[in-house]
């Protein structure tokens, strides 16, 4: 009998990504909430929602520009300069979206201060570079990336949007409350930050808790 032709394994159209890789970063390992990384800009330019949307809007961008490149270059990259590759790679988007910022709002720049610059030493960006983007191709290491992005801006909302409101009574600049509001001044101070970041973890612990007693509960009731 003549030998039938091996058949090829079907290709993988999406690269091997799946929507864990995406969502990873936005809840099971929010970099804010969970990892606790990048703590310095958090918070320190969240005193407002629009700074905080532009922080995590620039190191969203250096995440998965830097992911992408890393990515493309992670065959040809020498282990023993990978780390000093990475960061020369992240500090050159890290100086086009510097350059970006101050072209488009002097003020915004103004405000934001060295932490556009500090990008380049953010743990969550150089842990993306060694952890994921240099083992995995370009599309997953983008999808990752960009779900790391998006946590990192979700957490930094979080923060600004709360302090904005009880600190200054308006949301991204729009005033909420009228000209009787008395503003929370602490909120715009560095111990605001650190009182709005403990009230988030307070929260998260307790819906965490919450849903595991639910699970409980219900598993109890199954085997009953």
């Amino acid at each position: 009998m003549s030998e039938q032709p091996k058949t090829k394994p079907a290709v993988d159209a999406t690269g091997g990504v799946s929507w864990d890789d995406f969502t990873e970063g936005i809840w099971r390992q929010n970099p804010v909430f969970v990892m606790m990384l990048g703590m310095c800009p958090t918070l320190a330019v969240t005193v407002s929602a629009i700074n905080a949307l532009s922080m995590g809007v620039a190191t969203l961008l250096v995440l998965v520009c830097s992911a992408l490149l890393v990515s493309l270059l992670r065959k040809v990259i020498p282990k023993e300069v990978r780390i000093a590759t990475y960061i020369v790679i992240i500090a050159t988007f890290v100086t086009v979206v510097d350059y970006a910022i101050q072209s488009i709002s002097l003020a915004l720049y103004e405000a934001l201060g060295a932490f556009i610059q500090l990008i380049v030493v953010n743990c969550i960006i150089l842990g993306r570079a060694e952890a994921h983007a240099s083992k995995n191709p370009p599309l997953r290491a983008m999808v990752n990336a960009a779900g790391m992005g998006l946590g990192f801006m979700i957490g930094l909302l979080a923060l600004g949007t709360v302090r904005e409101i009880l600190g200054a009574g308006s949301l991204f600049g729009i005033s909420l409350f009228g000209a009787d509001f008395q503003p929370w001044v602490v909120m715009v101070l560095p111990p605001g930050g650190f009182f709005v970041l403990g009230s988030w973890l307070l929260l998260f612990a307790w819906w965490e808790k919450r849903k595991s007693k639910t699970l409980l509960v219900k598993t109890a009731a199954a085997k009953a």
